[in-house]
């Protein structure tokens, strides 16, 4: 490298290392065969550690088989769905780059279809789950459905809780043992952790609900119970939906609150999302809950100012996400104090070499050498052109 940029300076985080502060967000593929990792994830995920992304995340990766969004979501809620990752890990480490993994519960919004053939819950009726999966009871802080027409869910009594609890943290635990160097807890989209901190989805009169304290508890306590069952240099980092973006919902103060909670608790990064409890996260519909269109569409790192404030407002480190496709608007991004870490989802699937493209577009790597050697020939190839266009 010729120069220093802090998009490619390696942070630390407890004993991880992590050699850029690029990091590609959980991107769900819908592909898994009951919970197991197939061909398909392996091709996925080792492209982005080819690409030299700092942190590579897996999906959201379901706890408890009830947990999965779809049946067709990757599973650890046994030993061996945690095997069948172990290949993934290894090659993601050899490219010099950190395995991550997402733990989730989705909650009320389980047992949904895939969204490649419909969307919405998997129908009560045998011929559609012949096609989809059966469908299962869904679980929640409250009985209350996501919206109309979708299943109730049935609301977690005080064993319920200890289950969910137990599931992350032996789901945390599997993901540890077979490799996997930062974690993260889902809190956000709507899912199970989410609803329980949103007045919009949870509507417990006990220990679980009411203020906004009670609405916390159970979401800390997971995240306590995770940090206490893994290893000290594992880094822990919680997804939120900073606002819900409705009425009545979970806002910007809530977060902050909830942020130097979570790092008291031993979480160390948040990263900062919006939306989904009454539906998709902020990302794919606007503010009033519609699909978004050409005229509606997000800026790019419209969600900036939620990592932003909470990274100057609380003890905790902050990764910025949404609409990040620029590596000049990335850099400027860290640069201004907009978060620590910037997470890249759909720009990263359509160019999985971004990485090393804003290598190369921020001058911090002219020659190509941190493209893998047996891409040699491309880069040659690369290098020749440049000379070219230089001569003109």
């Amino acid at each position: 490298m010729t120069k220093s940029v802090k998009l490619f300076e390696p942070m630390t985080i407890r004993g991880t290392t992590l050699p850029n502060r690029i990091v590609v967000s959980p991107l769900c593929q819908y592909s898994a065969v009951d919970g197991f990792a197939q061909p398909w994830h392996f091709a996925h995920l080792s492209t982005f550690a080819r690409g030299r992304a700092g942190l590579v995340f897996t999906e959201a990766t379901a706890v408890e088989a009830r947990g999965r969004i779809t049946p067709q979501c990757l599973g650890i809620w046994t030993d061996e769905q945690a095997e069948a990752l172990r290949p993934i890990v290894a090659f993601i480490e050899s490219m010099g780059c950190v395995p991550g993994m997402q733990l989730a519960h989705a909650g009320r919004k389980a047992s949904t279809r895939a969204p490649f053939s419909a969307k919405g819950p998997i129908p009560l009726s045998l011929e559609d789950s012949q096609q989809a999966g059966a469908p299962w009871q869904t679980v929640a802080p409250s009985a209350l459905p996501v919206v109309e027409g979708w299943h109730v869910p049935e609301a977690l009594d005080h064993n319920g809780l200890e289950q969910v609890k137990e599931a992350f943290v032996m789901a945390a635990k599997r993901a540890a043992e077979v490799g996997f160097r930062a974690l993260e807890l889902h809190m956000a989209h709507g899912y199970l952790l989410h609803s329980f901190l949103s007045p919009l989805g949870n509507h417990r009169t006990d220990a679980y609900g009411g203020d906004i304290d009670g609405r916390m508890r159970f979401p800390l306590e997971v995240a306590a119970a995770v940090r206490a069952a893994i290893p000290d240099e594992l880094a822990l980092f919680a997804r939120i939906s900073a606002i819900d973006g409705k009425e009545g919902g979970w806002t910007m103060d809530d977060s902050v609150c909830l942020t130097e909670k979570m790092a008291a608790q031993g979480v160390d990064v948040v990263d900062c999302s919006s939306g989904g409890i009454g539906g998709a996260p902020r990302f794919r519909n606007d503010d009033a809950g519609k699909p978004l269109t050409a005229g509606s569409a997000r800026t790019p790192g419209f969600q900036v100012p939620f990592s932003r404030r909470l990274r100057d407002e609380t003890s905790i480190k902050s990764m910025a996400v949404g609409v990040i496709i620029d590596p000049h608007q990335a850099e400027e991004i860290l640069q201004s104090g907009g978060a620590d870490l910037v997470a890249l989802g759909r720009e990263i699937m359509y160019d999985p070499f971004w990485p090393l493209h804003a290598a190369e577009a921020l001058g911090v790597d002219p020659d190509y050498q941190m493209w893998p050697q047996q891409y040699a020939w491309a880069v040659d190839r690369r290098s020749q052109i440049k000379l070219l266009n230089q001569g003109e």
